[in-house]
């Protein structure tokens, strides 16, 4: 445990005293300690602390007129951006429960995430894919109220002007919206709102966000991460990082906010006063350009983006004024983080980059890097504080010695309260003391220092983002010429992980790779369609049937 290990950083605490609060009140705080502090900044368009607390109580009170009370859910299907800022927020100062839904979903997807977690309001995007895709899913699901806020509402006047003249159209921005239906624009819900917030008293132990994942197995399942669990865990990764300075940092957030780990890592930065330069998306140029324009001092990631931005100056096709050097700390999680990434980043940055480790499941962070002292190759570091760790055997489930393998169980004030409405499976990954079974094979070293060996439950990792193999060999299994199918990841040099499907068609049945993902983009998010399509005869199975997907290329 904590306790017994040697290495463990001096100026970290091993335990801390818990501040038991509401996560909208890190914003709060901020606002009232620095209310003229720049909190996000947004294509050049900045809202102060201040302002992004008032916009987020304006919405509150815009939720509570259309009945929203605690405990409802509101989702929130937006790319970053300020939008997506006041809306969380808000939802949370409603009393309220936020559930994010990925932009980059199908109707499909988003209907099962709005039914799964009875969400009656749900705020989206007026650009047109974005648009009807949420107007359709919303029909299928009953959704009571559809709000909808342009891109541009937080841009800078000059910018705005432009984007409205030049690009709105073009770009499908443009929106009418049929009241009868009872679809409502953002900021007419918000005008006429009072700035201050409504007097809806929030515990901290009811529950902040319903975030789904896969779980350790099968279709997405919500964890129910409540207000403790996600203050706690801002305030581990603040202690394990304990040279950043309030009111003094920046904070690069290209990362989706749709996925915890982004989300702590914002919640972390408003806890600091700093400021969130906000990107909607992962374009390299503009990562690039606005890293050397605005110079954040942090930067959380992937090993993706960390390898493509090596990739890109190392071969002399980014702009020759790149300027990394504002980046004192980057933590890297999501995957696997490879050895020359790492240096070869820290050499082009001169900052610091550290792997981390967390789960959905514990709000995400467990594990990370020291920021000084010898590294270790491969590790994902040491506990942050308050976080117990056991390995146990996989089969007989007992403790297991140092350098043996088992799976990794964590205990601590971040673990999710269960998965909503999934009883069974709560139990099945939670047990009566607390423990949560994260699903990974990890070993520890003498020292005390963890790594993961393996990834028990099938999940492949692309680009940073869990994708489940089940759900779309489901998906394939609809296809009307597959009889069978088996997804696995496949190795990727920036993305990390690609799904590549091993189809067998059906007798007399002929098909083409291209026929078959379009059928995959219809009901898929881009980045969990297969990137290849193997035709086989067939699947390779042991004596029980059970499809071996470790035989399915043995001979490459």
């Amino acid at each position: 445990m904590l306790d017994d290990i040697t290495n463990y950083p001096e100026k970290v605490p091993r335990h801390l005293t818990w501040s038991h609060r509401p996560l909208q009140a890190l914003l709060e705080d901020s606002a009232c300690n620095y209310p003229d502090a720049p909190a996000t900044s947004f294509f050049g368009g900045v809202l102060s602390y201040r302002e992004l607390d008032q916009e987020a109580n304006r919405f509150a009170n815009g939720l509570i007129g259309l009945g929203v009370s605690p405990g409802d859910r509101v989702a929130i299907h937006l790319p970053n951006s300020p939008q997506l800022l006041i809306c969380l927020y808000g939802t949370l100062k409603a009393g309220a429960i936020a559930t994010m839904v990925n932009p980059m979903y199908e109707t499909r997807e988003i209907s099962y995430q709005l039914r799964n977690s009875g969400a009656e309001i749900m705020v989206t995007l007026s650009q047109n894919e974005m648009l009807k895709k949420a107007i359709a899913a919303g029909q299928d699901a009953d959704l009571r109220h559809l709000v909808v806020t342009n891109i541009k509402n937080y841009f800078p006047p000059a910018l705005r002007v432009a984007f409205t003249a030049f690009k709105e159209k073009k770009e499908g921005h443009r929106a009418r919206l049929d009241a009868s239906r009872s679809q409502i624009w953002l900021m007419d819900l918000m005008k006429k709102q009072p700035t201050t917030a409504p007097g809806v008293t929030v515990y901290p132990t009811s529950t902040a966000v319903l975030q789904y994942t896969g779980g350790t197995t099968g279709l997405p399942k919500a964890a129910e991460l409540t207000h403790n669990n996600l203050v706690a865990n801002v305030e581990q990764v603040r202690a394990w990082l304990y040279d950043l300075k309030e009111a003094q940092e920046k904070m690069m957030m290209v990362l989706p906010l749709f996925h915890v780990y982004a989300l702590t890592s914002c919640n972390l930065i408003f806890a600091l006063a700093g400021q969130a330069i906000l990107l909607p998306r992962f374009d390299l140029y503009e990562v690039l350009a606005t890293i050397t324009k605005q110079k954040p001092t942090i930067f959380p990631g992937i090993p993706a983006m960390y390898a493509a931005i090596n990739h890109s100056l190392l071969r002399g096709s980014a702009d020759k004024k790149v300027d990394l050097s504002s980046i004192r700390l980057c933590v890297s999680g999501s995957d696997r983080l490879p050895t020359d990434v790492q240096e070869e980043f820290e050499r082009l940055s001169g900052g610091l980059l550290i792997e981390g480790y967390g789960l959905t499941e514990a709000s995400p962070v467990t594990h990370a890097n020291l920021l000084s002292g010898a590294r270790r190759c491969g590790s994902i570091g040491l506990p942050l504080p308050d976080t117990e760790v056991r390995i146990i055997h996989l089969d007989s489930g007992k403790d297991v010695q140092p350098g043996e393998e088992g799976e990794m169980l964590i205990r601590g004030p971040q673990v999710m309260k269960g998965y909503w409405s999934e009883i069974e499976e709560t139990d099945r990954v939670i047990d009566e003391a607390g423990w949560l079974k994260t699903g990974d094979v990890a070993r520890i070293d003498e020292d005390g220092f963890y790594y993961i060996v393996d990834r028990r439950k099938d999940v492949i990792i692309t680009g940073g983002i869990n994708v489940y193999p089940r759900e779309i060999e489901e998906v394939l299994n609809q296809f009307h010429k597959i009889a069978e199918v088996a997804v696995k990841g496949l190795p990727h040099k920036l993305r990390g992980e690609v799904a590549r499907a091993y189809v067998v068609l059906k007798d007399n049945e002929q098909s083409t790779a291209g026929e078959i993902r379009q059928f995959a983009k219809e009901r898929l998010a881009d980045y969990k369609v297969p990137h290849k399509i193997e035709f086989i005869s067939e699947l390779p199975r042991s004596t029980l049937r059970k499809v071996l997907k470790r035989k399915l290329d043995e001979n490459e």
